[in-house]
């Protein structure tokens, strides 16, 4: 009867490295959002979710205040993209920032 200690140190180290990269990986994808944007994920499903980048002032209106608390309805405060995540067709989060972009 022998111990694979080896094996399972190395397992162990790939592990710590593959948590690393996926640390890295988030923090990247967040540092690259300007001062005064937030980034936000829209879609129904979370293999089909988009990323789009918004004003902050965005916040303020209130079409966008209803997504938010559809949002908050549906994820809690746990959303599953690591970001603000609303569960909506990407056509009508269209719609809506467009219109958001030329009343502001």
């Amino acid at each position: 009867m022998g111990i694979r200690f080896p094996s399972m140190v190395t397992q162990a180290k790939q592990m710590l490295k593959q948590q690393q990269q996926s640390s890295l990986t988030k923090k990247m994808m967040l540092s690259d959002v300007p001062k005064g944007y937030l980034a936000v994920y829209v879609g129904s499903e979370a293999d089909q979710m988009k990323r789009f980048i918004v004003p902050i002032s965005y916040l303020n209106h209130p079409a966008f205040q209803d997504l938010l608390v559809r949002s908050e309805e549906e994820f809690g405060f746990n959303h599953p993209m690591g970001g603000l995540t609303i569960p909506c067709r990407e056509e009508a989060f269209l719609e809506i920032t467009s219109r958001l972009s030329h009343s502001w």
